[in-house]
C-alpha cells in the first residue's frame, strides 16, 4: 500500500464525512436564520425559541434521511472491505 492509497482513501472518507455532516447541519442552519430574522423582527429574545426548532428539524432530517445516510456507509464500508486485496497486493 503506497502513500497516494493511503490519501486516497483518506480523501474519500473525508468527501463522504462532509455529505453526511451537510445532509444534517444546512436543514439546522436554515432554520436558525429564519427563527433569527423573526426574532430580531419581533425582538423577543429567547434562547429556547431558537434550540428547539433547530433540534425539531435535525430530528426530523436524521428519520427522513437517515436510511440513505446510513445505506452511503454501508456501501462505504463494503466497497472499502472488499478493496483489501487489492491494496495488500
Amino acid at each position: 500500500m503506497t502513500q497516494d492509497t493511503v490519501i486516497s482513501i483518506f480523501q474519500q472518507t473525508l468527501e463522504l464525512l462532509v455529505l453526511l455532516i451537510s445532509m444534517m447541519l444546512l436543514p439546522a442552519l436554515a432554520v436558525g436564520l429564519l427563527v433569527s430574522m423573526f426574532q430580531a423582527a419581533t425582538q423577543i429574545n429567547e434562547q429556547t425559541l431558537s434550540f428547539i426548532p433547530k433540534l425539531l428539524i435535525t430530528l426530523a432530517t436524521l428519520m427522513l434521511a437517515g436510511p440513505w445516510m446510513l445505506q452511503v456507509v454501508v456501501d462505504y464500508t463494503r466497497r472499502l472491505f472488499e478493496s483489501i486485496p487489492a491494496l495488500i497486493g
